[in-house]
């Protein structure tokens, strides 16, 4: 594996944060993953890869930035604990 495709340990934790407010923010606002995918610009595949906690999936911040967009958050909160 390149050193590009890396997820750093201390790194995970935040793309689990990414999957878990996605699918909380989504729901929230009664949004299917098709609905959040077209408004954001991907693919519904991609959206649920990257919704998925278990299974991180590096996204680039213009589709952090897309999605945070498509929900009306700043991408900010989809990096918080979802406790927090």
């Amino acid at each position: 594996m390149s050193k590009s495709k890396l997820i750093k340990d201390v790194n995970k934790p935040l793309y689990q944060n990414i999957a878990l407010n996605t699918m909380l923010y989504r729901k929230h606002l009664k949004m299917t993953q098709n609905e959040l995918a077209e408004r954001a610009g991907i693919s519904k595949s991609f959206l649920a890869a990257i919704e998925s906690p278990g299974n991180i999936k590096p996204c680039s911040l213009e589709t952090l930035f897309d999605i945070a967009r498509a929900l009306h958050c700043n991408p900010g909160q989809l990096l918080s604990s979802p406790d927090a």
